[in-house]
């Protein structure tokens, strides 16, 4: 596995910003797993934030086609998943700050 990569790829989906949040997919928590396998084949698990989300197809669109910018990317699959569960504290705490989400001490 290509974790350098992954990395990149993980940095590029921070372009593709959810349009009802106004954040990125990354910081939301909605990435899961970003696996690369040999000869540039990608494979990333991703969820949204409801299992009815008007924005999945968008958002799966967009996390490929992040993924496909990168040079050495000759693939990308996309899974959607709903497992686990997706919840606010999946997400980073600059974007719970941000967006009204994180507990104040």
């Amino acid at each position: 596995m290509n974790t350098q990569l992954a990395e990149r790829i993980r940095d590029a989906l921070r372009v593709v910003i959810d349009p009802e949040l106004g954040y990125n997919v990354v910081d939301l928590g909605f990435i899961y797993d970003i696996v690369v396998e040999d000869g540039g084949i990608v494979r990333i698990r991703m969820t949204t934030t409801t299992p009815g989300c008007p924005a999945t197809s968008y958002l799966k669109e967009a996390v490929a086609n992040g993924a496909w910018s990168l040079p050495d990317v000759e693939f990308v699959d996309v899974e959607l998943t709903f497992v686990p569960k997706w919840s606010p504290d999946m997400m980073s705490l600059e974007a719970r700050t941000e967006l009204g989400f994180a507990t104040p001490n």
